[in-house]
């Protein structure tokens, strides 16, 4: 059975979390600030595509400055793992939080919440996608095996 993901499933995997992560927030979002749908799933797109470009530069950034320590992401302990997740939030805090208060025309304060509220959504999302993710992928491998 095939355990190594590609490039293709990689990337794959990531589309599908980010339009199923939109498709749950924009008409909450819409709903909860009284915006359209419209307006609201924009905002979600463009989160959605500072995410992804954020976790790249991050992650590059990261690895090189753990090579630079002699150290690999296997060898990760628990506290550089905290440290990388708290650094990486952070990052995607000062680049979301003025984006959403300019787009829906909201003090920074406001935005704020609404991204706390965003990270407090995405924390239980990611597990439940990732679980299933898993789950429908090996029961496609055992099929496909078979």
């Amino acid at each position: 059975m095939k355990l190594e993901k590609s490039l293709y499933e990689r990337v794959l995997h990531a589309v599908l979390f980010e339009v199923v992560a939109l498709l749950l927030c924009a008409p909450v979002m819409s709903w909860l600030l009284g915006v359209s749908f419209a307006h609201a799933g924009a905002l979600t797109l463009m989160i959605s595509l500072v995410a992804m470009t954020w976790n790249v530069i991050f992650n590059t950034l990261f690895d090189r400055l753990e090579r630079r320590w002699k150290a690999s992401a296997a060898e990760r302990r628990f506290a550089v793992r905290i440290a990388h997740a708290v650094m990486f939030e952070a990052g995607l805090i000062l680049a979301v939080v003025p984006m959403a208060a300019w787009w829906l025309d909201i003090g920074l304060i406001e935005a704020f919440v609404l991204d706390i509220g965003l990270v407090l959504f995405f924390l239980p999302y990611t597990l439940v996608f990732n679980w299933c993710y898993d789950k429908a992928r090996a029961g496609m491998l055992r099929r496909a095996a078979c």
